[in-house]
Protein backbone atom coordinates (compact mmCIF):
# COMPACT_ATOMS: atom_id res chain seq x y z
CA UNK A 1 0.00 0.00 0.00
CA UNK A 2 1.19 3.53 -0.82
CA UNK A 3 1.29 5.51 2.43
CA UNK A 4 2.17 8.85 0.79
CA UNK A 5 -1.50 9.89 0.50
CA UNK A 6 -1.84 9.60 4.27
CA UNK A 7 -0.72 12.17 6.84
CA UNK A 8 -0.61 9.44 9.49
CA UNK A 9 -0.41 5.68 9.28
CA UNK A 10 -0.14 3.63 12.49
CA UNK A 11 0.33 -0.03 11.59
CA UNK A 12 0.03 -3.00 13.94
CA UNK A 13 0.36 -0.92 17.12
CA UNK A 14 0.58 -2.96 20.32
CA UNK A 15 0.82 -1.39 23.79
CA UNK A 16 0.72 -3.39 27.00
CA UNK A 17 0.53 -2.19 30.59
CA UNK A 18 1.02 -4.55 33.56
CA UNK A 19 -2.67 -5.42 33.84
CA UNK A 20 -4.14 -4.56 30.44
CA UNK A 21 -3.54 -4.84 26.70
CA UNK A 22 -4.40 -1.23 25.81
CA UNK A 23 -3.78 -1.44 22.03
CA UNK A 24 -4.09 -4.82 20.34
CA UNK A 25 -2.64 -4.69 16.79
CA UNK A 26 -4.27 -1.36 15.92
CA UNK A 27 -4.22 0.10 12.39
CA UNK A 28 -5.05 3.79 11.86
CA UNK A 29 -5.09 5.53 8.46
CA UNK A 30 -5.57 9.32 8.42
CA UNK A 31 -5.72 11.08 5.04
CA UNK A 32 -4.01 14.41 4.45
CA UNK A 33 -6.23 17.44 5.08
CA UNK A 34 -9.10 15.55 6.74
CA UNK A 35 -10.71 15.63 10.17
CA UNK A 36 -10.53 12.02 11.35
CA UNK A 37 -12.51 11.02 14.45
CA UNK A 38 -11.33 8.27 16.79
CA UNK A 39 -14.19 7.12 19.03
CA UNK A 40 -14.70 4.37 21.56
CA UNK A 41 -15.72 3.56 25.11
CA UNK A 42 -13.70 4.70 28.11
CA UNK A 43 -10.63 2.51 28.27
CA UNK A 44 -10.95 1.50 24.59
CA UNK A 45 -7.35 2.62 23.97
CA UNK A 46 -7.93 5.88 22.03
CA UNK A 47 -5.81 8.19 24.20
CA UNK A 48 -3.12 5.51 24.59
CA UNK A 49 -2.89 5.31 20.78
CA UNK A 50 -2.63 9.10 20.45
CA UNK A 51 -0.05 9.30 23.25
CA UNK A 52 2.14 6.96 21.18
CA UNK A 53 1.73 9.16 18.09
CA UNK A 54 2.75 12.20 20.16
CA UNK A 55 5.67 10.38 21.80
CA UNK A 56 4.33 10.33 25.37
CA UNK A 57 4.37 6.51 25.18
CA UNK A 58 6.48 4.11 23.12
CA UNK A 59 4.71 1.27 21.24
CA UNK A 60 5.72 -2.28 22.21
CA UNK A 61 5.24 -3.22 18.58
CA UNK A 62 4.16 -1.58 15.32
CA UNK A 63 5.19 1.16 12.90
CA UNK A 64 4.32 4.83 12.44
CA UNK A 65 4.47 6.66 9.10
CA UNK A 66 4.13 10.43 8.65
CA UNK A 67 3.39 11.52 5.06
CA UNK A 68 4.68 8.17 3.79
CA UNK A 69 7.93 8.26 5.75
CA UNK A 70 8.58 5.77 8.54
CA UNK A 71 9.45 7.60 11.76
CA UNK A 72 10.73 6.69 15.22
CA UNK A 73 9.00 8.94 17.74
CA UNK A 74 10.89 8.69 21.03
CA UNK A 75 9.25 11.69 22.69
CA UNK A 76 7.14 14.82 22.11
CA UNK A 77 10.22 16.61 20.73
CA UNK A 78 10.37 14.05 17.88
CA UNK A 79 6.60 14.39 17.32
CA UNK A 80 6.87 18.21 17.09
CA UNK A 81 9.83 17.84 14.69
CA UNK A 82 7.55 15.68 12.51
CA UNK A 83 4.84 18.37 12.51
CA UNK A 84 2.56 16.77 15.13
CA UNK A 85 0.84 18.84 17.86
CA UNK A 86 -1.50 17.73 20.64
CA UNK A 87 -4.28 19.71 22.32
CA UNK A 88 -4.77 17.91 25.63
CA UNK A 89 -8.09 17.44 27.43
CA UNK A 90 -6.60 18.97 30.60
CA UNK A 91 -4.85 22.12 29.46
CA UNK A 92 -1.07 22.38 29.98
CA UNK A 93 -1.01 26.11 30.76
CA UNK A 94 0.61 28.25 33.47
CA UNK A 95 -2.15 30.38 35.02
CA UNK A 96 -0.08 33.42 36.01
CA UNK A 97 1.66 33.79 32.64
CA UNK A 98 0.20 35.66 29.66
CA UNK A 99 -1.18 34.05 26.51
CA UNK A 100 1.98 34.89 24.53
CA UNK A 101 4.28 33.61 27.29
CA UNK A 102 2.37 30.31 27.44
CA UNK A 103 2.47 29.88 23.66
CA UNK A 104 6.25 30.29 23.42
CA UNK A 105 7.10 28.52 26.70
CA UNK A 106 9.66 25.80 26.03
CA UNK A 107 10.48 27.00 22.52
CA UNK A 108 11.70 30.53 23.14
CA UNK A 109 13.88 31.95 20.38
CA UNK A 110 16.69 34.19 21.58
CA UNK A 111 17.65 37.43 19.92
CA UNK A 112 21.44 38.00 19.83
CA UNK A 113 21.82 34.53 21.37
CA UNK A 114 21.07 35.55 24.96
CA UNK A 115 17.96 37.64 25.46
CA UNK A 116 14.51 36.36 24.58
CA UNK A 117 12.58 38.89 22.51
CA UNK A 118 9.04 38.72 23.88
CA UNK A 119 7.79 41.49 21.59
CA UNK A 120 8.86 39.53 18.52
CA UNK A 121 7.19 36.41 19.93
CA UNK A 122 3.99 38.35 20.67
CA UNK A 123 3.94 39.62 17.10
CA UNK A 124 4.29 36.06 15.73
CA UNK A 125 1.57 34.70 18.06
CA UNK A 126 -0.76 37.55 17.02
CA UNK A 127 -0.15 36.82 13.31
CA UNK A 128 -0.93 33.11 13.77
CA UNK A 129 -4.05 33.89 15.83
CA UNK A 130 -5.38 36.24 13.14
CA UNK A 131 -4.53 33.85 10.30
CA UNK A 132 -6.62 31.02 11.78
CA UNK A 133 -9.33 33.08 13.51
CA UNK A 134 -8.04 32.14 16.98
CA UNK A 135 -8.65 35.63 18.31
CA UNK A 136 -7.33 36.08 21.84
CA UNK A 137 -5.59 38.89 23.73
CA UNK A 138 -1.88 37.94 23.72
CA UNK A 139 -1.26 40.07 26.85
CA UNK A 140 -4.07 38.55 28.94
CA UNK A 141 -3.17 36.22 31.79
CA UNK A 142 -4.48 32.64 31.49
CA UNK A 143 -6.23 32.89 34.88
CA UNK A 144 -8.30 35.83 33.56
CA UNK A 145 -9.65 34.25 30.37
CA UNK A 146 -12.51 31.72 29.99
CA UNK A 147 -12.02 28.02 29.24
CA UNK A 148 -12.84 28.39 25.52
CA UNK A 149 -10.11 31.01 25.16
CA UNK A 150 -7.64 28.82 27.07
CA UNK A 151 -8.23 26.08 24.56
CA UNK A 152 -7.42 28.50 21.74
CA UNK A 153 -4.10 29.11 23.48
CA UNK A 154 -3.42 25.35 23.44
CA UNK A 155 -4.13 25.28 19.69
CA UNK A 156 -1.89 28.33 19.17
CA UNK A 157 0.92 26.51 21.00
CA UNK A 158 0.83 23.67 18.45
CA UNK A 159 0.65 26.03 15.46
CA UNK A 160 3.52 28.17 16.80
CA UNK A 161 5.65 25.03 16.76
CA UNK A 162 4.73 24.38 13.12
CA UNK A 163 2.17 21.57 13.51
CA UNK A 164 0.61 20.20 10.32
CA UNK A 165 -1.12 17.35 12.15
CA UNK A 166 -3.18 18.29 15.25
CA UNK A 167 -4.51 15.79 17.77
CA UNK A 168 -7.58 17.00 19.72
CA UNK A 169 -8.17 14.84 22.83
CA UNK A 170 -11.78 15.31 23.99
CA UNK A 171 -11.61 19.02 23.08
CA UNK A 172 -15.25 19.83 23.87
CA UNK A 173 -15.40 18.15 27.30
CA UNK A 174 -15.08 21.51 29.11
CA UNK A 175 -16.75 23.78 26.54
CA UNK A 176 -20.21 25.33 26.39
CA UNK A 177 -22.34 24.72 23.25
CA UNK A 178 -21.34 28.17 21.96
CA UNK A 179 -17.63 27.54 22.59
CA UNK A 180 -17.91 24.15 20.89
CA UNK A 181 -19.35 25.79 17.78
CA UNK A 182 -16.50 28.33 17.83
CA UNK A 183 -13.97 25.49 18.09
CA UNK A 184 -15.54 23.71 15.11
CA UNK A 185 -15.32 26.92 13.11
CA UNK A 186 -11.60 27.08 13.95
CA UNK A 187 -11.17 23.43 12.92
CA UNK A 188 -12.88 24.08 9.59
CA UNK A 189 -10.51 26.99 8.97
CA UNK A 190 -7.51 24.81 9.84
CA UNK A 191 -8.77 22.13 7.44
CA UNK A 192 -9.16 24.75 4.70
CA UNK A 193 -5.55 25.76 5.32
CA UNK A 194 -4.47 22.15 4.67
CA UNK A 195 -4.02 20.96 8.25
CA UNK A 196 -4.86 17.36 9.23
CA UNK A 197 -6.78 16.75 12.47
CA UNK A 198 -7.42 13.71 14.64
CA UNK A 199 -10.48 14.29 16.82
CA UNK A 200 -11.03 12.06 19.89
CA UNK A 201 -14.55 12.37 21.23
CA UNK A 202 -17.40 10.58 22.98
CA UNK A 203 -20.06 12.91 21.60
CA UNK A 204 -21.50 11.25 18.54
CA UNK A 205 -23.46 14.31 17.38
CA UNK A 206 -20.17 16.24 17.28
CA UNK A 207 -18.39 13.43 15.45
CA UNK A 208 -21.17 13.45 12.84
CA UNK A 209 -20.93 17.24 12.49
CA UNK A 210 -17.19 17.80 12.20
CA UNK A 211 -15.44 14.62 10.93
CA UNK A 212 -14.82 13.19 7.46
CA UNK A 213 -13.96 9.62 8.52
CA UNK A 214 -14.28 7.64 11.75
CA UNK A 215 -12.21 4.89 13.37
CA UNK A 216 -14.13 3.07 16.12
CA UNK A 217 -12.28 1.24 18.92
CA UNK A 218 -13.42 -1.23 21.54
CA UNK A 219 -11.29 -3.03 24.15
CA UNK A 220 -8.07 -1.97 22.46
CA UNK A 221 -9.04 -3.04 18.93
CA UNK A 222 -10.44 -1.31 15.86
CA UNK A 223 -14.02 -2.50 15.33
CA UNK A 224 -15.03 -0.26 12.41
CA UNK A 225 -13.75 2.24 9.85
CA UNK A 226 -16.65 4.44 8.72
CA UNK A 227 -17.21 7.29 6.29
CA UNK A 228 -19.13 9.96 8.24
CA UNK A 229 -21.47 10.83 5.35
CA UNK A 230 -22.50 7.17 5.04
CA UNK A 231 -23.14 6.30 8.69
CA UNK A 232 -25.26 7.40 11.69
CA UNK A 233 -25.06 7.66 15.48
CA UNK A 234 -26.78 4.29 16.04
CA UNK A 235 -24.23 2.41 13.89
CA UNK A 236 -21.28 4.17 15.58
CA UNK A 237 -22.69 3.45 19.06
CA UNK A 238 -23.19 -0.23 18.19
CA UNK A 239 -19.57 -0.51 16.98
CA UNK A 240 -18.35 1.23 20.17
CA UNK A 241 -20.30 -0.79 22.71
CA UNK A 242 -20.95 -4.05 20.86
CA UNK A 243 -24.72 -3.85 21.38
CA UNK A 244 -27.68 -1.58 20.74
CA UNK A 245 -27.53 1.56 22.89
CA UNK A 246 -30.49 3.66 24.00
CA UNK A 247 -29.39 7.15 22.95
CA UNK A 248 -32.43 8.81 24.58
CA UNK A 249 -33.24 8.25 28.21
CA UNK A 250 -36.64 6.80 29.09
CA UNK A 251 -38.07 8.63 32.10
CA UNK A 252 -41.20 7.02 33.57
CA UNK A 253 -43.71 9.27 35.38
CA UNK A 254 -42.97 9.62 39.09
CA UNK A 255 -44.82 11.71 41.65
CA UNK A 256 -42.44 13.80 43.80
CA UNK A 257 -43.04 13.69 47.56
CA UNK A 258 -42.01 16.02 50.41
CA UNK A 259 -39.37 18.75 50.09
CA UNK A 260 -35.97 17.26 51.02
CA UNK A 261 -33.70 20.19 50.26
CA UNK A 262 -34.25 23.94 50.10
CA UNK A 263 -32.18 27.09 49.72
CA UNK A 264 -33.57 30.56 50.42
CA UNK A 265 -32.08 33.88 49.23
CA UNK A 266 -28.57 32.43 48.96
CA UNK A 267 -25.62 34.77 48.37
CA UNK A 268 -22.13 33.42 47.69
CA UNK A 269 -18.88 35.14 46.68
CA UNK A 270 -16.32 33.84 44.18
CA UNK A 271 -12.53 33.64 44.72
CA UNK A 272 -12.17 37.32 43.81
CA UNK A 273 -14.64 38.38 46.50
CA UNK A 274 -17.36 39.26 43.99
CA UNK A 275 -20.98 38.09 44.27
CA UNK A 276 -21.28 34.89 42.20
CA UNK A 277 -24.65 33.68 43.54
CA UNK A 278 -27.21 36.43 44.05
CA UNK A 279 -30.32 35.65 46.05
CA UNK A 280 -31.00 32.17 44.66
CA UNK A 281 -33.93 30.19 46.08
CA UNK A 282 -35.00 26.66 45.09
CA UNK A 283 -36.57 23.45 46.42
CA UNK A 284 -35.92 19.80 45.54
CA UNK A 285 -38.45 17.13 46.48
CA UNK A 286 -37.98 13.43 47.13
CA UNK A 287 -38.20 11.56 43.82
CA UNK A 288 -37.51 14.64 41.69
CA UNK A 289 -34.63 15.79 39.48
CA UNK A 290 -34.24 19.57 39.34
CA UNK A 291 -31.87 20.67 36.57
CA UNK A 292 -29.84 23.87 36.53
CA UNK A 293 -28.92 25.04 33.02
CA UNK A 294 -26.51 27.80 32.16
CA UNK A 295 -23.29 28.70 30.41
CA UNK A 296 -20.23 27.88 32.55
CA UNK A 297 -19.12 30.68 34.84
CA UNK A 298 -22.54 31.98 35.80
CA UNK A 299 -22.41 30.96 39.46
CA UNK A 300 -23.18 27.24 39.16
CA UNK A 301 -19.80 26.17 40.59
CA UNK A 302 -20.04 28.53 43.57
CA UNK A 303 -23.65 27.42 44.21
CA UNK A 304 -22.63 23.75 44.27
CA UNK A 305 -19.64 24.45 46.52
CA UNK A 306 -21.79 26.44 48.97
CA UNK A 307 -24.45 23.75 49.35
CA UNK A 308 -21.89 20.95 49.70
CA UNK A 309 -19.89 22.74 52.42
CA UNK A 310 -16.90 23.66 50.25
CA UNK A 311 -17.55 27.43 50.17
CA UNK A 312 -18.80 29.97 52.70
CA UNK A 313 -22.43 31.14 52.49
CA UNK A 314 -22.49 34.94 52.80
CA UNK A 315 -26.23 35.26 53.32
CA UNK A 316 -29.33 33.05 53.14
CA UNK A 317 -30.29 29.63 54.42
CA UNK A 318 -29.72 25.99 53.39
CA UNK A 319 -32.21 23.43 54.73
CA UNK A 320 -31.96 19.61 54.51
CA UNK A 321 -34.71 17.34 55.88
CA UNK A 322 -36.16 20.36 57.69
CA UNK A 323 -32.87 21.12 59.48
CA UNK A 324 -30.84 24.30 58.95
CA UNK A 325 -27.49 23.04 57.60
CA UNK A 326 -26.06 26.42 56.48
CA UNK A 327 -22.29 26.35 56.91
CA UNK A 328 -22.08 22.61 57.62
CA UNK A 329 -18.79 21.08 56.49
CA UNK A 330 -18.67 18.29 53.83
CA UNK A 331 -18.16 15.52 56.40
CA UNK A 332 -21.21 16.52 58.42
CA UNK A 333 -23.36 16.70 55.27
CA UNK A 334 -22.03 13.35 54.03
CA UNK A 335 -22.87 11.71 57.36
CA UNK A 336 -26.43 13.03 56.90
CA UNK A 337 -26.50 11.24 53.48
CA UNK A 338 -25.85 14.17 51.13
CA UNK A 339 -23.89 12.90 48.11
CA UNK A 340 -21.85 15.02 45.71
CA UNK A 341 -20.63 14.17 42.20
CA UNK A 342 -18.28 17.13 41.57
CA UNK A 343 -17.73 18.84 38.22
CA UNK A 344 -13.94 18.58 38.56
CA UNK A 345 -13.22 14.92 39.23
CA UNK A 346 -9.46 15.48 39.73
CA UNK A 347 -9.82 18.41 42.13
CA UNK A 348 -12.74 17.33 44.31
CA UNK A 349 -13.61 13.75 43.30
CA UNK A 350 -10.49 11.62 43.60
CA UNK A 351 -7.10 11.34 45.23
CA UNK A 352 -5.26 10.13 42.15
CA UNK A 353 -2.23 8.95 44.15
CA UNK A 354 -4.50 6.50 46.02
CA UNK A 355 -5.57 3.09 44.66
CA UNK A 356 -9.13 2.68 43.40
CA UNK A 357 -10.29 0.75 46.48
CA UNK A 358 -9.55 3.78 48.72
CA UNK A 359 -11.16 6.19 46.25
CA UNK A 360 -14.33 4.07 46.38
CA UNK A 361 -14.78 4.76 50.11
CA UNK A 362 -13.46 8.34 50.30
CA UNK A 363 -15.55 10.35 52.73
CA UNK A 364 -17.02 7.12 54.12
CA UNK A 365 -13.82 5.67 55.59
CA UNK A 366 -15.01 6.19 59.16
CA UNK A 367 -18.34 4.42 58.50
CA UNK A 368 -19.04 0.88 59.65
CA UNK A 369 -18.20 -1.68 58.20
CA UNK A 370 -15.29 0.06 56.40
CA UNK A 371 -13.69 0.85 59.75
CA UNK A 372 -14.04 -0.19 63.35
CA UNK A 373 -12.40 1.33 66.45
CA UNK A 374 -10.21 3.52 64.27
CA UNK A 375 -8.90 0.71 62.02
CA UNK A 376 -9.80 0.16 58.36
CA UNK A 377 -11.40 -3.19 57.49
CA UNK A 378 -9.55 -3.90 54.24
CA UNK A 379 -11.39 -7.19 53.61
CA UNK A 380 -14.74 -5.36 53.42
CA UNK A 381 -13.20 -2.47 51.43
CA UNK A 382 -11.75 -4.88 48.82
CA UNK A 383 -15.08 -6.78 48.57
CA UNK A 384 -17.02 -3.53 48.11
CA UNK A 385 -14.54 -2.25 45.52
CA UNK A 386 -14.70 -5.48 43.48
CA UNK A 387 -18.51 -5.45 43.61
CA UNK A 388 -18.67 -1.83 42.42
CA UNK A 389 -16.12 -2.47 39.65
CA UNK A 390 -18.40 -5.20 38.26
CA UNK A 391 -21.64 -3.28 38.79
CA UNK A 392 -20.38 -0.07 37.17
CA UNK A 393 -18.17 -1.75 34.54
CA UNK A 394 -15.01 0.11 35.64
CA UNK A 395 -12.01 -0.83 33.51
CA UNK A 396 -9.48 -2.29 33.86
CA UNK A 397 -10.80 -4.60 36.59
CA UNK A 398 -7.95 -3.79 38.96
CA UNK A 399 -8.94 -2.20 42.26
CA UNK A 400 -5.27 -1.78 43.25
CA UNK A 401 -4.36 0.60 40.41
CA UNK A 402 -3.81 4.27 41.30
CA UNK A 403 -6.63 6.68 40.38
CA UNK A 404 -4.28 8.49 37.98
CA UNK A 405 -3.95 5.37 35.79
CA UNK A 406 -7.64 5.15 34.81
CA UNK A 407 -9.08 6.96 31.81
CA UNK A 408 -11.16 10.07 32.57
CA UNK A 409 -14.41 8.20 32.03
CA UNK A 410 -13.45 5.38 34.37
CA UNK A 411 -12.37 7.91 37.00
CA UNK A 412 -15.88 9.37 36.71
CA UNK A 413 -17.44 5.93 37.10
CA UNK A 414 -15.47 5.41 40.34
CA UNK A 415 -16.92 8.65 41.74
CA UNK A 416 -20.49 7.86 40.64
CA UNK A 417 -20.24 4.34 42.08
CA UNK A 418 -18.96 5.66 45.43
CA UNK A 419 -21.60 8.38 45.78
CA UNK A 420 -24.54 6.15 44.87
CA UNK A 421 -23.26 3.29 47.04
CA UNK A 422 -23.48 5.69 50.03
CA UNK A 423 -27.31 5.41 49.78
CA UNK A 424 -27.95 9.17 49.69
CA UNK A 425 -31.20 10.99 50.38
CA UNK A 426 -30.09 14.05 48.41
CA UNK A 427 -27.57 14.19 45.55
CA UNK A 428 -25.80 17.21 44.08
CA UNK A 429 -24.76 16.02 40.62
CA UNK A 430 -22.50 18.36 38.61
CA UNK A 431 -21.53 17.51 35.00
CA UNK A 432 -22.02 13.75 35.64
CA UNK A 433 -21.28 12.56 32.09
CA UNK A 434 -18.48 14.96 31.10
CA UNK A 435 -15.99 12.97 29.01
CA UNK A 436 -18.01 9.72 29.09
CA UNK A 437 -18.82 7.43 26.16
CA UNK A 438 -22.36 6.60 25.04
CA UNK A 439 -22.49 3.34 26.98
CA UNK A 440 -21.39 5.00 30.22
CA UNK A 441 -23.74 7.96 29.67
CA UNK A 442 -26.65 5.54 29.15
CA UNK A 443 -25.70 3.72 32.38
CA UNK A 444 -25.40 6.89 34.48
CA UNK A 445 -28.64 8.37 33.11
CA UNK A 446 -30.48 5.12 33.90
CA UNK A 447 -28.91 5.09 37.38
CA UNK A 448 -30.06 8.67 38.12
CA UNK A 449 -33.58 7.84 36.90
CA UNK A 450 -33.51 4.74 39.13
CA UNK A 451 -32.45 6.89 42.13
CA UNK A 452 -35.34 9.25 41.36
CA UNK A 453 -37.67 6.23 41.39
CA UNK A 454 -36.32 5.37 44.86
CA UNK A 455 -37.35 8.86 46.08
CA UNK A 456 -33.86 10.35 46.18
CA UNK A 457 -33.89 14.13 45.65
CA UNK A 458 -31.43 15.16 42.90
CA UNK A 459 -30.07 18.58 41.94
CA UNK A 460 -28.47 18.25 38.49
CA UNK A 461 -26.08 20.87 37.13
CA UNK A 462 -25.05 20.33 33.53
CA UNK A 463 -23.87 22.30 30.52
CA UNK A 464 -25.34 19.58 28.27
CA UNK A 465 -28.78 20.92 27.42
CA UNK A 466 -29.87 17.55 26.04
CA UNK A 467 -29.00 15.98 29.40
CA UNK A 468 -30.92 18.67 31.31
CA UNK A 469 -33.99 18.19 29.11
CA UNK A 470 -33.82 14.37 29.23
CA UNK A 471 -33.43 13.96 32.99
CA UNK A 472 -35.02 16.98 34.68
CA UNK A 473 -38.56 17.24 36.03
CA UNK A 474 -38.05 21.00 36.40
CA UNK A 475 -35.39 23.26 34.85
CA UNK A 476 -33.95 26.41 36.44
CA UNK A 477 -31.75 28.66 34.28
CA UNK A 478 -28.84 30.61 35.83
CA UNK A 479 -27.29 33.75 34.41
CA UNK A 480 -24.75 35.91 36.26
CA UNK A 481 -25.66 34.31 39.58
CA UNK A 482 -29.42 34.73 39.30
CA UNK A 483 -32.30 32.47 38.33
CA UNK A 484 -33.81 33.71 35.05
CA UNK A 485 -36.81 31.42 35.27
CA UNK A 486 -38.20 27.97 35.97
CA UNK A 487 -39.72 25.75 33.26
CA UNK A 488 -40.78 22.17 32.73
CA UNK A 489 -38.96 20.35 29.90
CA UNK A 490 -42.22 19.30 28.23
CA UNK A 491 -43.50 22.90 28.26
CA UNK A 492 -40.44 24.71 26.87
CA UNK A 493 -37.92 24.59 24.01
CA UNK A 494 -34.13 24.61 23.69
CA UNK A 495 -34.42 28.07 22.10
CA UNK A 496 -36.40 29.42 25.06
CA UNK A 497 -33.87 28.03 27.57
CA UNK A 498 -31.02 29.33 25.38
CA UNK A 499 -32.42 32.88 25.55
CA UNK A 500 -32.59 32.66 29.34
CA UNK A 501 -29.00 31.36 29.37
CA UNK A 502 -28.10 34.55 27.48
CA UNK A 503 -29.66 36.74 30.20
CA UNK A 504 -33.35 37.14 29.38
CA UNK A 505 -35.91 36.57 32.14
CA UNK A 506 -38.64 34.00 31.41
CA UNK A 507 -41.34 36.70 31.32
CA UNK A 508 -39.31 38.63 28.70
CA UNK A 509 -38.83 35.49 26.59
CA UNK A 510 -42.55 34.75 26.65
CA UNK A 511 -43.72 38.35 26.32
Amino acid sequence: MNYEDYAVVMKGIVKRFPSVLANDNVDLFVKKGEIHAVVGENGAGKTTLMNQLYGLLKPDKGEIYISGKKVDIKGPKDAIANGIGMVHQHFMLVDNLTVAENVVLGSETAKSGFLFDLNEAKKTVKEISEKYGLLVDVDAKIEDIPVGMQQRVEILKTLYRGAEILIFDEPTAVLTPQETEELFEVMRRLKKAGKTMIFISHKLNEVMEISDNITVMRLGRVTANLKTSETNEVEIARAMVGREVVLRVEKPPHKPKEVIFEIEDLWVKDNRGLDAVKGVSLKVRAGEIVGIAGVAGNGQTELVEAITGLRKVEKGRVTFLGQDVTGYDPRKLRDMRVAHIPEDRLKHGLIVQYPAYYNLILGQQWWFPYSSRGFLNHKVIFETANKLFEEYDIRPRNIYMFGSNYSGGNQQKIIVAREINAKPKFMVVAQPTRGLDVGAIEFIHKTLIKMRGQDVAILLISMELEEIFSLSDRILVMYEGEIMGEVRPEETTVEEVGLMMAGKKLEEVRA
